[in-house]
């Protein structure tokens, strides 16, 4: 069983991302969260605080390659980082999953994606150095299937399942370990504003409690709840025809 000591969390200022800051958050423990939401970070720093936590919180841009890298070799020079979340994503499609508006689509992958590159690889070399430390790439279940809603959205985590997955053979003989997060719904300021249904939605702390025992067990793929995800499962191994057909497609 792995445990962690100083660990980087994007999208630390709510849903899974506070949910581990503050699961995580104990004397000896050194934390470095970023979100969007000044006011909801800062306080979701001091509650780790408050639990003994040595904090770090900022609201730099995971999009911004170069603010975003020194941010992160600084904290690192301090506290060499043995976990990294990179949990930072948005849902911004529109009607029409934003086709009449690519300026959307293009901002989803940049932050989905490219926050996710960004967030790894300052710290990548620094970790192989030291032969030690586990990423967990946060994906999601709907990168699994072409769901009618929120294409782009689905289109930027199946890009970083896949990319996580691959670079775990690649990282072993590093000793680092690789964990892709894949949730189904859970409770967050992004479900809050999906206008479709939900099934098996689930607290973001009974979230963190899944994701910390599959990272301390250096799992290759965590998802959950098991509902969402036997019906992915379902819709994987049907004739694409038939699975389009069941979506209304």
């Amino acid at each position: 069983m792995k445990k962690f000591s100083s660990i980087v969390i994007t999208g630390a200022s709510s849903g899974i991302g506070e949910a581990l800051a503050l699961d995580y958050a104990r004397p000896g423990v050194s934390l470095a969260l970023t979100g969007r939401d000044t006011g909801r970070l800062e306080a979701v720093a001091t509650a780790c605080r408050t639990k003994g936590a040595t904090v770090v919180a900022d609201t730099v841009d995971v999009i911004d390659r170069e603010t975003f890298a020194a941010w992160l070799t600084a904290f690192d020079d301090s506290h060499p980082v043995d976990l990294v979340v990179a949990n930072a994503g948005i849902s911004i499609d529109k009607d029409n999953s934003s086709l009449d508006d690519f300026s959307v689509i293009r901002r989803t992958l940049d932050v989905n994606v490219g926050g996710v590159l960004n967030t790894v690889e300052p710290l990548l070399s620094r970790m192989i150095a030291r032969k030690r430390g586990q990423i967990a790439v946060v994906a999601s279940l709907a990168s699994f299937i072409g769901l009618p809603y929120s294409a782009s959205y689905n289109a930027s985590k199946a890009a970083v399942r896949v990319w996580g997955e691959s670079i775990r053979y690649v990282l072993k003989k590093d000793g680092i370990g690789v964990s892709v997060v894949c949730p189904g719904f859970v409770v967050s300021r992004m479900t809050a504003q999906a206008p479709f249904p939900m099934p098996f939605l689930m607290t973001a702390a009974r979230a963190s409690a899944i994701i910390r025992r599959g990272l301390a067990r250096n799992h290759a793929r965590i998802a959950f709840p098991i509902g969402t995800k036997a019906a992915v499962w379902f819709g994987q191994i049907l004739p694409g025809r038939w699975t389009a057909r069941l979506l209304g497609a």
